[in-house]
């Protein structure tokens, strides 16, 4: 949930967007004049503000200048009937994070208002670095104290205060955005925006318009004129998540923002100049994609100036039990559970588990872990199936190979539990909770293999 000030003297304009971005789950508060929306913002200190460009007191424009100069992170749209080019181009260059003209479609507001606020959380969340800053509560913090993560950290601070471009390889899920916004929050560009978007998830037909904007009636549905990623981010940092996915023709596109640094919005001849840092992200093999055709070798060259290849989960094991810790935490907060502590037993059924998702995926299985869990400590019976499952196979295979043992599955299985019970003197809660798998699958097996004997 975002706050929201709406700054406008048009009674109903405001009633109307207060009642649609409450319904979405927003805090909203409507001002009337110039003055009462300055007090506003200096004493709520929104995460957006929605600006009309013409007040009873006093032009948006410069109440624009005047919010930027306070608030330099803080996403500002201007909406105006009375919009001109120069007004939709001193309005950028004052620094509005878009504009939009009356009347609006509650579409077209929905959007920038949704892309208004995820860029204020991706500007204003910290990102702390055990070797660049302290920790702070309310950061996304770099987890690992593995020796490739403490070089991670150190070639963050060594290319931060460049504008050099940086290209962050790794599988998905390692955690390639918040290094890519930890270089922003520490360059000297971290006053300027921050502006994601992800290459893969946006249709190649959209995705121009979106890094480049378009004029109105560029094609069917461009009703009115849109400010592209690069010219929003002027004098800031532009991630491109999954850069590895674009198409030829955005490719030499692109290639030119690097090298001359402007480029033309859709349907338009008219050249933009943007100051932007280019920060890259891929988890594909762009050598591959050179050699099969797919993606161009000068652009790689561009982007690949500095590279911070980011390991897979599987390879900094010693790093689960702190980031495991880290998500108990949070999602104790979140859920407002009490799950105060991680069982042994847990803990080592996370460590020998690979992670297809890595980081992303360690987290989801804490999550849920915490939101099922009916006790204090997090147990492997509050853990995926999966992953218990994948113990029992493991000490299946262990059995397996030594000597002297029945040549059945089921007859291996059952000496499995027997010995898992008499380990922990038959509690049945101690014996499922060793072998991995739920209290009542072991009383099943018990009645499938006859083992009587043990209390519950």
């Amino acid at each position: 949930m975002g706050k929201i000030i709406i700054v406008d003297d048009d009674l109903s304009l405001c009633h109307f967007l207060k009642k649609t971005l409450s319904q979405e789950g927003q805090e909203v508060i409507a001002c009337h004049t110039g003055r009462e929306g300055r007090e506003a913002v200096d004493e709520q200190e929104p995460n957006l503000v929605l600006l009309d460009n013409k007040l009873p007191d006093r032009m948006g424009l410069e109440i624009l200048r005047e919010m930027r100069e306070n608030h330099p992170k803080m996403p500002i749209i201007i909406m105006t009937a009375f919009g001109t080019t120069d007004t939709a181009i001193e309005a950028m260059r004052l620094g509005a994070f878009d504009y939009v003209l009356k009347p609006f479609e509650l579409e077209e507001i929905s959007e920038l208002v949704a892309r208004g606020l995820e860029a204020n959380k991706l500007m204003k969340r910290a990102v702390a670095i055990p070797a660049l800053s302290e920790f702070v509560e309310d950061s996304d913090p770099i987890i690992g104290k593995s020796k490739v993560m403490q070089e991670i950290y150190k070639l963050i601070g060594q290319v931060a205060e460049s504008d050099v471009t940086v290209l962050i390889r790794g599988e998905s899920g390692t955690g390639k955005e918040l290094v890519a916004r930890a270089i922003y929050q520490h360059s000297r560009r971290k006053e300027g925006p921050f502006l994601a978007i992800n290459c893969a998830a946006i249709p190649e037909t959209l995705l121009e318009s979106e890094l480049f904007g378009h004029e109105k009636g560029a094609f069917t549905g461009a009703v009115a004129r849109r400010i592209g990623r690069f010219e929003l981010a002027d004098q800031g940092s532009i991630f491109l998540d999954e850069i590895g996915d674009l198409s030829p023709s955005l490719q030499m596109k692109l290639l030119r923002v690097l090298q001359e640094k402007e480029f033309e919005r859709v349907g338009s001849n008219q050249t933009i100049r943007s100051d932007v840092r280019v920060i890259a992200a891929t988890n594909r093999n762009l050598e591959e994609a050179i050699r099969k055709g797919i993606f161009r070798e000068d652009l790689y060259y561009r982007l690949n100036v500095v590279t911070i290849s980011l390991p897979p989960l599987r390879e900094r094991k010693e790093d689960i039990p702190l980031l495991a810790e880290h998500f108990l935490k949070k999602y104790n907060r979140e859920n407002k559970k009490n799950v105060t502590s991680l069982s042994k037993e847990a803990r080592d059924l996370l460590m020998r588990y690979d992670y297809p998702g890595n980081v992303r995926e360690l987290e989801n299985i804490v999550e849920r872990a915490v939101v099922l869990c009916r006790g204090d400590a997090l147990t492997t019976q509050d853990l995926p199936l999966n992953l218990r499952e994948g113990k029992v196979e493991a000490a299946l295979e262990r059995e397996r190979g030594t000597q002297n043992l029945p040549d059945t599955l089921e007859e291996i299985e059952r000496q499995l539990i027997v010995k898992a019970l008499e380990r922990s003197g038959g509690v049945q809660t101690k014996a499922a909770e060793e072998l991995g798998i739920s209290e009542r699958v072991l009383r099943y097996k018990m009645k499938k293999y006859t083992i009587e004997g043990f209390r519950d």
